[in-house]
């Protein structure tokens, strides 16, 4: 399988998602401007939505949308626990808590990188996304992860899209369990292993 990415972006999560499950995956970067990947193919031809992530399955066919991509994943190997059974109860809990965190958070984000925004609209984003970041703070207050106490797709796009704040200057200072949470995911080798393969840090010293 071949997982294209942009360094960062939201398929940093299901790229965290196959290192966690142990499932080998092939990196293609896209530049989001050009639209053109790592081997100089037009990306708009392998996926016409134009953005990451894709997985590129060994059958020929394309899956897009990190949350799909992510379950995905995870169910390729349930031994993981990275996603709960299907058709169980708490498999509608992951689904829920991924909706959430692509409609109310990843969207509200775009915004914010886009330099033609006003600065009304940034405030008033930045505000909308601290309102919905408050529900999250409670969970996380409660649990060390968002479905509990292990650690789930839901929680490695969290981590992804909440990495974002940083870039757009969001002060997310009033929520210290989410902060003490964006740590704890950090601190995940696999965690680490995809910020380094992304370029977004530097490799340890040996």
């Amino acid at each position: 399988m071949k997982l294209y990415y942009a360094a960062g972006a939201c398929s940093l999560s299901p790229h965290i998602v196959a290192l966690e499950a142990g499932i080998p995956v092939e990196l293609e970067k896209v530049d989001n401007k050009t639209k053109r990947t790592a081997s100089d193919q037009d990306y708009w031809q392998i996926n016409p939505k134009g953005y990451v992530p894709a997985l590129a399955l060994d059958n020929g066919e394309l899956l897009t949308e990190g949350p799909a991509i992510v379950q995905y994943l995870a169910d390729l190997k349930p031994e993981s626990a990275l996603a709960p059974a299907n058709g169980t109860s708490a498999r509608y809990r992951l689904q829920e808590m991924l909706g959430y965190i692509n409609s109310e958070l990843h969207k509200s984000y775009s915004p914010l990188f886009k330099p033609e925004t006003p600065d009304t609209v940034r405030e008033e984003r930045k505000e909308y996304l601290r309102k919905r970041y408050r529900l999250l703070e409670q969970r996380l207050a409660q649990h060390p992860w968002l479905i509990g106490d292990h650690f789930t797709v839901a929680d490695a796009y969290l981590f992804t899209v909440t990495n974002w704040a940083k870039h757009v200057a969001l002060d997310l200072s009033e929520f210290p369990a989410l902060l003490d949470f964006q740590q704890r995911v950090a601190a995940r080798p696999t965690v680490q292993a995809a910020l380094e393969a992304e370029g977004l840090i530097k490799k340890a010293a040996a």
